[in-house]
């Protein structure tokens, strides 16, 4: 077994090395004519999907109020979930009902922090200032409010997902989206049951293009090249393959040797970025409600942004989905693997990511930028940039750590998303050793152009291939949100009653 992970990694590592070669020799100062062509397709596509209608005097995109919907209604039909489930979250993660018997591949936490490790990152670094630059600060506010909301989803999706996912022989777990959108219709009736499994097979389709992960390369390249300096193509096209080759080494072994890595990878960076930021606000805490009030002001009387309230509300909307994956269906493939026999706790456990990434990690990056003036700059910093020199005008080495982190909290989305993308393609074109080798292969190498486009390229190609997944995914759970509320209230009256035993023994 060992001896045939270390030949699909060799392998793996083969192909990345024809890659370089190739890469190298094409690299110049000016880019790729079919870069250019990937760009244009881009902007192609994100018109596309992101049409709108006119009201309010802002262009409002149909797909953005697609994802607002579910979050608000989903949050007052599940009883406000997402601000009472914290204490109950908490315990389930600290094992008080843990079953050692209950079937999975990892830990409840692992799973936790193997979803956290696809969603806490650059998006919290990057997603921020991005949504900065363009709506400025108050875009911060409504990112907020939708983090607070995506919860009640994350719930809905990774409990269907534990619910309905399927055992294979090796002992190995699948599910997510495709699976319950598949098998959770099938009771209704063969007519319901064909409409799933056209759902599923929707998902899948548009879900495949997403493990072009480009966006994580890019931003990881824009912090290192903040302090390093580099100049021309050939520096962003040696930075991919090595970010490439980094993650060939880790995603053969699936969920296991993942799940070794983000358990300790994920917190140990989110960590070292938390206690910078707050060194920056409490040596500034003077001017903390300074700076909230600078959001709070731009969420609603914003200067200078097209659409006015709306299109900062909108912005704060784009970036918080893709920091969060709520309705997306993603962590959905990751929760799918937790040891539990009661979907409903994972669902729980999988709620506090939003609350995690969005409001907390996201609220800090937003306010160092605030503190330090940095979204004052101007259009010409933005992304990862901005969150730099902010940072580093406080804290002067500080860039450096934060390019590591970068790259690092790259790595573990990657990590994750190689993990989803791999259910994906398992899912579409079979689990054989054949299959899931060559999807090793192609994965990697779709890393490699990350850094040549740029930062507003690379979030276009993102937003329009994330906002796609949750047309499927939103129908399918919309329509089973009834068969959860009941799950929900048979969860609370077993806990209650103590049928779900509570094996530490203790209610704190």
């Amino acid at each position: 077994m060992k001896y045939s992970k270390k030949c699909a990694q060799l392998m793996t590592l083969g192909m990345l090395s024809i890659g370089l070669g190739s890469f190298s020799a094409m690299a110049a100062d000016d880019r790729l004519p079919v870069i250019e062509f990937l760009a244009g397709v881009i902007n192609d596509l994100n018109a596309l999907v992101f049409s709108s209608f006119h009201m309010f005097g802002a262009d409002i995109n149909w797909i953005v109020v697609w994802m607002a919907a579910p979050m608000l209604v989903l949050t007052v039909y599940f009883g406000f979930i997402n601000l009472r489930s914290f204490k109950q979250a908490s315990r389930i993660l600290r094992g008080h009902y843990e079953n050692k018997n209950a079937r999975g591949e990892v830990s409840q936490f692992q799973a936790l922090s193997t979803a956290l490790s696809g969603t806490v990152g650059l998006g919290n670094i990057a997603g921020v200032a991005v949504a900065i630059s363009i709506g400025g600060p108050g875009a911060t506010f409504w990112m907020i409010i939708i983090g607070f909301c995506a919860m009640s989803l994350k719930f809905a999706e990774c409990t269907l997902a534990v619910k309905y996912r399927v055992y294979h022989d090796d002992g190995t777990v699948s599910g997510g989206p495709m699976y319950f959108l598949e098998n959770g219709l099938k009771d209704w009736g063969p007519k319901w049951g064909k409409f799933g499994k056209y759902l599923a097979w929707t998902y899948a389709i548009l879900a495949l293009p997403t493990i072009l992960q480009i966006a994580q390369v890019n931003q990881a390249y824009e912090a290192v090249d903040v302090v390093a300096g580099f100049e021309g193509d050939a520096w962003k096209w040696g930075f991919g393959i090595f970010a490439a080759a980094v993650t060939a080494l880790v995603i053969i072994g699936g969920i296991k040797s993942i799940a070794k890595v983000t358990v300790w990878l994920v917190p140990s960076m989110s960590v070292i970025y938390i206690l910078a930021a707050l060194t920056i606000i409490l040596s500034h805490i003077g001017d903390v409600p300074a700076a909230f009030g600078t959001i709070f002001d731009g969420a609603f009387s914003p200067d200078g942004v097209t659409g006015g309230i709306v299109g900062v509300i909108i912005i704060g909307m784009k970036r918080a989905v893709y920091s969060s994956e709520a309705g997306l269906g993603s962590a959905a493939m990751a929760h799918a693997a937790a040891k539990t026999d009661e979907p409903i706790s994972e669902g729980l456990v999988a709620l506090m990511e939003p609350f995690i990434d969005t409001v907390i990690v996201c609220t800090m990056t937003a306010l160092v930028i605030v503190i330090t003036g940095q979204y004052e700059v101007g259009a010409d910093v933005q992304g990862i940039s901005m969150t730099s020199k902010a940072f580093g005008s406080v804290i002067s080495w500080f860039p450096w750590v934060l390019a590591f982190a970068a790259f690092l909290f790259a790595l573990s989305t990657i990590l994750s998303w190689g993990y989803y993308s791999g259910k994906i393609w398992g899912f579409l074109f079979g689990r054989s050793k054949i299959s899931m080798g060559s999807f090793n292969i192609v994965y990697c190498l779709l890393l490699i152009p990350g850094a040549v486009l740029s930062p507003q390229e690379v979030y276009d190609l993102m937003d329009a291939l994330f906002f796609m997944l949750a047309v499927p995914n939103i129908i399918g759970i919309f329509l089973m949100a009834p068969m959860l509320k009941r799950d929900l209230k048979s969860y609370k009256a077993r806990i209650k009653s103590g049928d779900i035993k509570n094996v530490k023994g203790i209610s704190t």
